[in-house]
C-alpha cells in the first residue's frame, strides 16, 4: 500500500478504528519492553507479547464502530482509546513503584490507591510517558483539524460485529499460543507478571476483575454455620502436648530454612562414592537434631506457596490453583508470624532472592502479619549472582546477614532457596570439581544432584555463621523440603540410583517418593529420627508447642508430631492417604489401589479390619481437605477471632522500607535493642564466610546495605520510585 493509499485509507472510519489498534500496540510494546520486566526469555514469548494488546484492542475500540452516527462514532473509539491508554500508563507508573500491575481491588479502594502513587505520582513520571499520550494528542488535533475527516458512511451492524470477530479470533489465538507455552496459566498462576506477559494488560484486568467477583460472591455466600463444623472437626484433632517437649524452646529464635525440591531419597545418599548431601546428613544425624524419616509434601497445583500455606497456618492449599495466587490479597489468616508475635513478641522476616510478587507474596505475607520481606530488591542485582527463580543459595544466605542481625530478638524467619529448582541449572564456576554427578539418559537428575550439592554447602556456610555469631546458642532451626524435584516421568531412570527396579517401579513407588526432610535442629534438643508418619500440615502445631505456645484455640487441621497419640496418617491434595500402614491411592478407599506400605505389597484380599481401616482413612482424608477448603474458599476465618489473637492489619506493614523501618526501631531502643549487632556491639557480617566465586574481590558488598534500601539518599519514604530488576523466570 503506497502513501496516498494509506491516507486515504485513514480517512475511513475502518481505517481510522486500525490507526487507533496499531498504535496503541505499539505502545503497549514499548512499555512492556521499557518499563515492565515481564521475563521474556525466548523468541517465542516475544512473539506471544507483541501479539496480546491487539486483540483485546480490537474487541474493546470496535465498540465505537456500533454508534450509527459518524461524529460520536469516532468519538467513542478516541475515548476507549484514551481509557485503554489510561489503563496502560496507571500501571506503569505502578509498577515503577511497586514492581507489580494494579489489581481491581486496587482500583475500587482509593484508601489503598492513593498512598502509594497520589504523593509520589510526580516523581514517578519519565519523560518516556509521553510516548504513551502522543498518539492520541496527534489524532485529536488531526480531527479538530480536519486533516483526518470523519467518514459519513453509514454502517450496519454487520460491519462492526465482523470487526469484533476478528478481535476474538485473535484473542483466543493468542490464549492458546500463551497455553503452549505455559500450560494451565490461568489456572495455576504463579505471578500477575505471568498473565500481562502473554496475555497482556487489558485481558489481565478482566480476568483479575472476574477473579475478584468470584471471590466478593463466595464471601458473600459465606455460611457460618459451616465455621462451627470446622471448628468441631479441628477441635477433634487437638492432642495432649508431651510434656517433655511442650516449652522446650520457648522465647528462642526460629529459623526456617526451606529446601527448594527436595527429596528425602537425597539424604545419606552417594554417587559415585560421594555423599551429594555431606552437611545435611550430619544434621540428619546430629545428636541435637529431631529427624523425621517419613514426612511427606503435601502440596497440589500450587506447590511452593502450598507448602508455604501448610508451614505458616497448619491449613492445605486449594484444590484447583494456588491460594496464595488466588485468594491470598483478600483472606484472614492465623499465621506463624501473627500468633508468635502476639504469644512471644515476635518480629518475623522472610529472605527470598526472587521478585516479590512470585506467588503474590507481598501480598499475602502481609496478610500472615510478616514485619519484613526481604526480596531480590534487597540483594544483589548483579546477572551472574542470580540463575533461575532468583539469586544463588550462597549469595542470598550471605546477604542476608546485614539484615538479619538488625532484627530484634526473639525472630521468626523463613530463608527460602531457589538454586535447587527445576530446570536444575549451574554456572560452571559453581560446580564443586571434587563431586561427579549421575550419567544417565535424563540430564535434569543429573543436574539434580549438582544443585542439591551446592544448596547442601551453603547450608553449611549459613550453619557455620550461626555458630561463630553465637545465634545456634538461641535459635531452634527447622528445615524442610517443600515438595518435589523429580517428576514421576523420571523416576524410572532414577530408580537404579535409589535402590529399585526400573522394571517394578510402580504407583507406591512413585508416593514415597513425595517424602521430602523435615528436621528440628536446638542445642538443648535431644536427637532422634522418627519414623512415624508425618506430613506438612503438622509442622504448625508442632513448632508452637514447642515454643511453649497451646494451638487449642486455632483452626489447624494438622497434628502435634510430638505428642504422645499423636495421629499417623495424612492426606495429599489429590486424595491419596498414608498411614502408618497403607498407602492408599486416588482418594477411592477400597476401590483404588492399596499397598502395605511398609513391604510396598499391593493388598488383593481385605480383611474385614482391613475394609474398616482403610474406610475410615478415606472418609476422613476427605473430610479433611473439604473442611480446608471450605475455610479457605469462603474466608471463614473473618468470622472467628480465637481468644488472645488479634486479627492481622496488612497496612502496617510496608516492605519497600524494611531497613529503614529496622534501623529507626534499633536506635529509639538503643541499649534496650535485642538485635544481635546491639549486643555484641558491632557487625558480625563479617563472620559469614562463603566460597561463591562471584564474590570474590567483592567481600565488602555482604557487609554493604545498597543505597537503594538504606533510605540514606531519601527525603520521603514513598517519594522514590522502586527499582525495576529483571525478572528472574521464564
Amino acid at each position: 500500500m503506497n502513501k496516498k493509499n494509506l491516507t486515504n485509507f485513514i480517512q475511513t472510519r475502518i481505517g481510522f478504528f486500525c490507526l487507533l489498534v496499531v498504535l496503541f500496540a505499539l505502545k503497549y510494546i514499548f512499555a512492556a519492553y521499557h518499563d515492565f520486566n515481564l521475563g521474556i526469555s525466548d523468541p517465542y514469548q516475544h512473539i506471544i507479547m507483541w501479539l496480546s494488546p491487539v486483540g483485546s484492542a480490537i474487541l474493546l475500540i470496535s465498540i465505537g464502530l456500533y454508534f450509527s452516527k459518524p461524529v460520536i462514532s469516532y468519538c467513542a473509539m478516541v475515548l476507549l482509546d484514551v481509557a485503554n491508554s489510561g489503563l496502560l500508563f496507571a500501571n506503569v507508573l505502578y509498577y515503577r513503584q511497586f514492581s507489580d500491575f494494579i489489581t481491581v481491588k486496587t482500583i475500587t479502594n482509593a484508601g489503598k490507591v492513593a498512598p502509594g502513587l497520589g504523593k509520589s505520582a510526580v516523581a514517578l513520571l519519565q519523560p518516556s510517558d509521553l510516548l504513551l499520550w502522543l498518539d492520541l494528542i496527534i489524532i485529536i488535533i488531526l480531527l479538530l483539524a480536519h486533516k483526518i475527516r470523519i467518514d459519513q458512511k453509514s454502517f450496519g451492524l454487520l460491519t462492526p460485529f465482523a470487526v469484533t470477530s476478528v478481535g476474538a479470533l485473535i484473542l483466543v489465538l493468542n490464549v492458546f499460543l500463551a497455553e503452549s507455552s505455559r500450560p494451565r496459566l490461568l489456572g495455576t498462576t504463579f505471578d500477575r507478571s505471568y498473565i500481562v506477559k502473554y496475555l497482556g494488560i487489558d485481558t489481565y484486568t478482566v480476568y483479575d476483575a472476574v477473579k475478584n467477583e468470584q471471590t466478593e460472591q463466595v464471601n458473600k455466600n459465606a455460611n457460618t454455620a459451616d465455621l462451627n463444623k470446622i471448628l468441631a472437626y479441628t477441635k477433634k484433632n487437638k492432642l495432649p502436648v508431651n510434656t517433655e517437649y511442650f516449652g522446650k524452646e520457648k522465647g528462642k529464635n526460629v529459623i526456617i530454612i526451606h529446601l527448594e525440591s527436595f527429596q528425602q531419597f537425597l539424604i545419606d545418599l552417594k554417587i559415585n562414592g560421594k555423599e551429594v548431601t555431606p552437611y545435611l546428613n550430619s544434621l540428619y544425624h546430629n545428636k541435637h537434631t529431631l529427624s523425621f524419616a517419613n514426612f511427606y509434601h503435601q502440596v497440589g497445583i500450587g506447590r511452593t506457596s502450598d507448602a508455604e500455606n501448610m508451614l505458616e497456618t497448619s491449613t492445605y492449599g486449594i484444590s484447583d490453583g494456588s491460594l496464595f495466587t488466588a485468594m491470598g490479597s483478600s483472606n484472614t489468616f492465623q499465621a506463624a508470624p501473627q500468633i508468635l508475635r502476639q504469644h512471644g513478641n515476635y518480629t518475623s522476616a522472610v529472605f527470598h532472592g526472587n521478585v516479590g510478587t512470585f506467588w503474590n507474596r507481598d501480598d499475602v505475607y502481609k496478610n500472615m502479619g510478616y514485619n519484613y520481606f526481604f526480596d531480590q530488591n534487597y540483594f544483589s542485582h548483579d546477572k551472574n549472582d542470580h540463575i533461575g527463580y532468583g539469586i544463588k543459595d550462597k549469595i542470598m544466605f550471605a546477604e542476608s546477614i546485614k539484615y538479619l542481625e538488625r532484627m530484634q530478638q526473639p525472630f521468626y524467619t523463613k530463608f527460602i532457596t531457589v538454586t535447587n529448582h527445576t530446570p536444575f541449572d549451574m554456572d560452571e564456576e559453581d560446580l564443586d570439581p571434587s563431586f561427579k554427578t549421575s550419567d544417565t539418559s535424563d540430564n535434569s537428575i543429573n543436574n539434580y544432584f549438582e544443585t542439591a550439592h551446592y544448596l547442601d554447602q551453603s547450608i553449611r556456610e549459613f550453619f557455620n555463621y550461626l555458630k561463630k555469631s553465637g545465634l545456634i546458642k538461641n535459635t531452634m532451626v527447622v528445615i524442610y523440603g517443600d515438595h518435589y524435584g523429580l517428576t514421576n516421568s523420571e523416576n524410572e531412570t532414577l530408580a537404579p540410583i535409589v535402590g529399585e527396579s526400573s522394571d517394578t517401579w510402580n504407583t507406591y513407588n512413585n508416593v514415597q517418593m513425595q517424602r521430602v526432610p523435615f528436621m528440628i535442629h536446638a542445642t538443648n534438643l535431644k536427637g532422634k529420627i522418627k519414623q512415624e508418619v508425618a506430613g506438612e500440615i503438622d509442622v504448625l502445631p508442632t513448632l508452637l508447642h514447642l515454643l511453649g505456645i497451646s494451638n487449642r484455640n486455632y483452626i489447624q487441621f494438622g497434628s502435634d508430631l510430638l505428642a504422645p497419640k499423636y495421629r499417623p496418617w495424612l492426606t495429599f491434595r489429590n486424595g491419596t492417604i498414608v498411614s502408618q500402614k497403607y498407602v492408599i491411592t486416588g482418594s477411592k478407599g477400597l476401590k483404588g489401589i492399596v499397598y502395605d506400605r511398609k513391604s510396598g505389597k499391593q493388598i488383593i484380599n481385605f480383611t474385614e479390619q482391613e475394609k474398616y481401616e482403610i474406610t475410615k482413612l478415606a472418609k476422613e482424608g476427605k473430610k479433611s481437605l473439604k473442611y480446608s477448603d471450605l475455610l479457605n474458599n469462603h474466608n471463614l476465618l473473618r468470622f472467628y477471632t480465637p481468644s488472645g489473637f488479634k486479627p492481622v492489619d496488612p497496612t502496617q506493614f510496608d516492605y519497600l522500607t524494611n531497613y529503614m523501618q529496622m534501623e529507626d526501631l534499633r536506635q529509639q531502643l538503643k541499649n534496650k535493642s535485642t538485635a544481635l549487632i546491639s549486643k555484641q556491639r558491632k557487625s558480625t557480617t563479617r563472620l559469614y564466610k562463603t566460597d561463591a566465586t562471584e564474590l570474590k574481590g567483592r567481600e565488602e558488598e555482604i557487609t554493604t546495605i545498597p543505597e537503594s534500601v538504606s533510605g540514606n539518599h531519601l527525603t520521603e519514604k514513598q517519594t522514590k520510585p522502586r527499582k525495576n530488576h529483571k525478572k528472574s523466570y521464564n
